[in-house]
């Protein structure tokens, strides 16, 4: 019988094992073992439980026209547990010198479909205005100059597209805090292909991009289809997706507290070889005919340079770290509070570049936690079921340049500073029921410009190691329907692959 090792137990991972699991269970004689370097599966999908609050640590949803994360919770029951962002309360605020203001109505990220918000918007001054009015005038142009779709090597910066079609303000005031809290990074750098690529596909079609998500929305009407909530979730939260698949998944085929340190090739198999977190004695050195690696990209770079010293030079080399930190007020202590109607505020990057301060005295650390937060979701209000009637909870994001600096503060000055950030902007906050602080180091590759070309490289080599396959974050797509979409695929390939006997 074919044995196969999953090394990773984010969503990527164990997607993967679940799949496994049903081949397994349909009949497919294969084996698998699903190694975990932690105590617990789901990386960076955490949900907190507590009070009649729903926190999510990691991500809060996933978007819903990608329709892998809904077709795996419907397989796994769970499908009256899905709930939908109330887009009837969607208002989005930009913190402009600690005012919220509202980004204008109909606008899908930094494109507008209402000319009427957007004019009345004190967000633009008139050259912005006038260059979305100029955007539809240009679609010709602008599909000339569309990147090629069957050459990997013709990209862009998320800027220079923007840039391109909307100017400089509109770039630099809607797109980079729009992108910061899903991609990460500076969006003078981000690859157009890598982290926008249904607008770039708009845009080889139609030139325009405002003309051509109009469009699509007039055949969505003639076809009589409904638009969709943006997002959706659990109603328990994200992590019910890690255990009902966990549960899936039999306890000997999963090594939770296993750190994967050595993977090598011997002969027609692979060698696999770490140690236990808990115990020392408790060593893995096993024999597999296959490998799903779903770990972290710098992980898998140190995982792949004995293997070919250049397919590490072909991950990506940067990754941004992040910091959730979640106030919960109940509903007698939420009345003091004055939150607009809405999903949440972003905070613009456009001043946040200054260097680290050296010692860390309590005035820098504020400075630093204001560089740092991009963005805070008001969830009780993005999604019913996340709080008691009358309560608020509030998730503050924080990342950037200025983050890493923070990692390192304990869970009291980091609640302590995200209370100060966030009542600059929101006003003064009282003492929350509770809160709690996740961080996230390197959790988020960054897509730079040419991602695609170097993935496209770095599966071309793979291609050496037809029993190995590499899933995640890193490759082509970060959101939650990426990563299972992409753990399952892989997981089934291998099935197909070790039965034909093409390894």
């Amino acid at each position: 019988m074919k044995r196969i090792a999953i090394v990773g137990g984010g969503i990527a991972g164990v997607s993967a094992a679940y799949e496994l699991a049903m081949q397994r269970q349909a009949g497919v004689p294969v084996e698998f073992t699903l190694l975990e370097a932690t105590q617990r599966l789901g990386g960076i999908v955490e949900t907190e439980r507590r009070d009649g609050f729903v926190v999510e640590c990691g991500p809060d949803s996933w978007v819903t026209e990608k329709p892998w994360a809904r077709e795996l919770a419907v397989e796994l029951g769970l499908e009256k547990e899905i709930i939908f962002s109330q887009d009837e309360r969607r208002k989005t605020y930009l913190a402009e010198n600690r005012t919220l203001v509202a980004l204008p109505d109909g606008m899908r990220m930094m494109v507008p479909m209402q000319w009427a918000s957007v004019l009345n918007s004190p967000l633009f001054s008139w050259q912005a205005k006038l260059a979305y009015l100029r955007e539809p005038k240009l679609a010709e142009q602008l599909k000339a100059t569309a990147l090629d779709a069957s050459s990997a090597a013709h990209d862009e910066s998320v800027r220079n597209f923007v840039h391109r079609h909307f100017g400089a303000e509109v770039a630099d005031t809607i797109a980079a805090p729009l992108l910061a809290g899903v991609f990460g990074g500076d969006i003078a750098s981000l690859s157009a292909r890598g982290v926008l690529p249904a607008y770039v596909a708009l845009e080889r079609e139609h030139g325009s991009l405002i003309l051509g998500l109009q469009e699509r929305a007039r055949q969505n009407v003639d076809a009589g289809i409904q638009a969709a909530p943006i997002f959706s979730t659990l109603r328990n939260g994200l992590e019910g997706l890690i255990e009902a698949m966990a549960a899936c998944i039999p306890a000997s085929s999963m090594r939770c507290g296993t750190t994967v340190e050595v993977i090598e090739r011997v002969g027609d198999r692979w060698r696999i070889r770490g140690a236990s977190s808990k115990n020392v004695e408790d060593t893995l050195c096993e024999c597999f005919d296959a490998v799903l690696m779903a770990t972290p990209a710098k992980t898998t770079a140190r995982l792949l340079r004995p293997l070919d010293a250049q397919l590490p030079e072909l991950l990506p080399q940067q990754a941004s770290s992040a910091i959730v930190v979640a106030f919960a007020f109940a509903a007698e202590w939420a009345q003091s509070l004055r939150i607009p109607r809405g999903f949440g505020f972003l905070v613009p990057q456009r001043s946040q570049a200054a260097a680290i301060m050296p010692d860390a005295t309590q005035e820098n650390l504020e400075t630093l936690a204001q560089r740092a937060l991009l963005a805070c979701t008001f969830i009780d209000q993005k999604f019913f079921h996340r709080a008691p009637p009358g309560a608020v909870l509030l998730r503050a994001f924080f990342g950037g340049a200025a983050a890493p600096a923070l990692l390192q503060e304990d869970d009291t000055t980091l609640l302590t500073l995200a209370h100060t950030a966030l009542g600059r902007i929101i006003g003064r906050l009282p003492e929350p029921n509770f809160a709690l602080v996740r961080r996230w180091p390197d959790s988020l590759p960054l897509y730079p410009v040419g991602h695609l070309e170097r993935i496209q490289n770095l599966e071309d080599r793979m291609a050496e190691f037809p029993c190995m396959r590499l899933i995640g974050n890193a490759y082509r797509g970060v959101g939650l329907p990426d990563l299972i979409h992409a753990g399952r695929t892989a997981a089934r390939e291998m099935t197909t692959a070790v039965q034909n006997c093409n390894l």
